[in-house]
This record gives structure tokens, sequence and C-alpha cells, in this order.
């Protein structure tokens, strides 16, 4: 008696299909990365825009929480410093003596 498997034909990718799978793969991966980034810097709404903004020049050894408390005493400084960091368009909280800011202030 002789017994009769099935096999189902195996996928063999080239090596160029192989390169092309990958930098498809590769790509999606980009235009997600962009997609995100994009949004994630995307323009403050105008609930976030300050009523007018003025330049100041950072002094030495002064902060982002130093500047905050010193242009806007009753707000929480976080909030203060959140707006100075999307105005100046800041990646991290570090500032250089002699550096120019724009600040949001009241109208």
């Amino acid at each position: 008696m002789s017994t009769h498997t099935s096999t189902t034909p195996q996928v063999h990718l080239t090596r160029r299909g192989r390169t092309l799978l990958l930098l498809a793969l590769v790509g999606v991966l980009f235009a997600a990365f962009s997609l995100g980034r994009a949004n994630s810097q995307a323009a403050p709404t105008a609930g976030d825009a300050p009523a007018s903004v003025e330049q100041v020049t950072v002094q030495p050894g002064e902060s982002l929480w130093a500047v905050a408390r010193r242009i806007a005493p009753e707000n929480d400084p976080r909030e203060v410093i959140g707006q100075i960091r999307r105005l100046n368009r800041l990646e991290g909280s570090q500032l250089q003596a002699g550096q120019q800011l724009l600040l949001p202030t009241a109208a």
C-alpha cells in the first residue's frame, strides 16, 4: 500500500523579491513615522495662542522656570513653560545666556 501525501507548494522568494519586500516594509514604517511626527508638530490651536508676544534675551543662569515665574507669577509655571517651548519650538528645557526668546504676554 502506498501512501500519498499531498504537499502544498511553498513560496520561494528570490533575493530581489526579499529586497523589494524589505524596501516596502521600510517605506510603510517611514510613512507612519512621518505622519505621526507631522501630527505632533501641528500648529497650536487658537486657544493655545497667546494674545501677544514679546522678545527677551536670556540672562546668565536663567532657567525656563525662572522666566515663567517672572512673566506670569499668578499662573502655573508648567503651563507657561509649555507656551514658551511651543512659541520658540524648543526641544528641551536648556537655555543659553544671550538666547532670544518669544514670551507670551497678556493683551
